[in-house]
């Protein structure tokens, strides 16, 4: 793995017009519906990135015809629910959660067998939340003795529907089940604690698969049935968009449009709770794009002040909040986070490695179980470590735009998962960072 740190200098603001990459969470469904649907699918706007990839070059391995990407630009051959043949070894899925969570129950209804590996984070990362339901389903799959990747799937089973509450609001589970519920006899009904994304319903209507929505956080589905291609224009990332979000609402002076962004309403807790807190965020030209609601956001300067963040809007911003607590540092008064425990099995512990990383940079930052409580203050240059993490790096980037001296931020290559070309977009819209290999 390359070793890379961010260097940023003090900067100013950030301005103009920026598109930043495709959202990585549809990338990902479209090149699983893709590959299963009966047709050829073409994508747009599709996210070149390693996690995405890793998806991609699964499919690939499995007999899957695909062309790209190129520019964004993705032509799926799909073979059908039944059409997958067996890899000839084990699927490597990088970095990617996505990936082994949603692909768990797709293989768990195939008629070979499979292992779904991946790298040192995650094979770190918990996978019984996922086995444990499909296993209810009579999948067969054994984890490593703590829970953990490799993944062992033995196909040939015969699924059953299951009437599923989650214990966690965690789209990546109920997406893996209903995944799995393609191949199952009968009805897979999943029941949410709180709303999450929901691109895999939106996707399984697209390519025509009938779904049922007994109540606000209840869907079910029937096997059986089965998905037609479909054209599909990917939007940018609000995730993605969250960092400059960040950026431009603690900058002064700044005044920035990011072009085609997702707003789905189960994605824009972010900017739900940059708005609580003092944040200027307009959105301008609401349009469609495959069936996901998108929009240009025009970010400008502004005070911040200190929130409690309501627990409602948690489960919508789960992956913003690295961002949002550079946000919370930048803001007058103190900003408190509870019933967010997820952070803390991401790609890494995001609470504490935040706080710890605040605290590098002189802020009053204390993790607790499930939150963070973050004293705003003035941030100082320093050095943090980002153990991996793709969003802590960025966000601390952002950070570099208010510190009083450089920020050097440690183990950043895997922002190429999620972002490729942060660096290259960052600096065009304001920001002084150097990457130092």
């Amino acid at each position: 793995m390359t070793i890379l740190t961010f260097f940023i200098e003090p900067s100013g603001a950030l301005c103009g017009q920026s598109r930043v990459p495709g959202d990585k969470s549809i990338s990902h469904r479209a090149i699983m519906f893709g590959a299963l649907a009966d047709g050829i699918t073409t994508i747009t706007g599709f996210l070149d990135g390693e996690d995405c990839l890793a998806t991609l070059n699964a499919f690939r391995a499995m007999g899957v015809v695909i062309a790209g990407p190129d520019q964004g630009r993705v032509t799926i051959h799909g073979v059908g629910l039944h059409g997958l043949q067996a890899p000839a070894g084990p699927l490597d899925l990088g970095n990617s959660g996505t990936s082994m969570r949603l692909m768990s129950g797709i293989l768990a209804g195939q008629a070979f067998d499979s292992v779904l590996t991946g790298d040192a984070s995650l094979t770190r990362r918990p996978m019984r939340r996922i086995t444990e339901p499909l296993t209810l389903m009579r999948a067969q799959i054994a984890t490593g003795e703590q829970g953990t990747a490799p993944l062992q799937i033995h196909g040939g089973q015969r699924l059953i529907g299951i009437d599923y509450p989650l214990p966690v609001a965690s789209a990546q589970i109920k997406s893996g089940l209903l995944l799995a519920g393609l191949y199952a006899e009968g009805m897979t009904r999943i029941t949410e604690p709180a709303p999450t994304r929901d691109h895999t319903e939106r996707l399984l209507a697209g390519f025509g698969y009938l779904l049922r929505r007994d109540s606000e956080r209840t869907v079910a589905i029937s096997g059986g049935g089965h998905l037609t291609a479909t054209p599909l224009d990917v939007p940018a990332d609000i995730s993605s968009a969250a960092f400059f979000l960040v950026g431009a609402s603690i900058a002064p002076g700044s005044d920035l449009v990011l072009e085609h962004v997702g707003i789905n309403p189960t994605r824009t807790g972010v900017i739900d709770i940059l708005r609580l807190m003092g944040a200027d965020i307009e959105i301008l030209n609401p349009r469609l794009a495959g069936g996901e609601p998108v929009a240009d956001l025009r970010v400008r300067h502004a005070p911040l002040h200190g929130i409690r963040i309501p627990e409602a809007l948690v489960p919508l911003a789960i992956d913003e909040f690295p961002a949002l607590f550079i946000a919370a540092a930048c803001a007058e008064g103190v900003t408190v986070l509870t019933g967010a425990a997820e952070l803390r099995v991401k790609e890494s512990d995001r609470i504490q490695v935040m706080a710890e990383g605040l605290n590098a940079l002189q802020i009053a930052a204390g993790a607790t179980a499930d939150g963070i409580v973050i004293q705003g203050g003035t941030l100082a240059g320093g050095t943090v470590n980002s153990h991996g993490d793709h969003r802590i790096a960025m966000s601390f980037a952002m950070a570099g735009l208010r510190a009083s001296g450089p920020i050097r931020i440690l183990d950043c290559a895997n922002v190429n998962t999620s972002f490729p070309g942060f660096a290259d977009l960052a600096r065009d819209a304001g920001l002084k960072l150097q990457e130092q290999a």
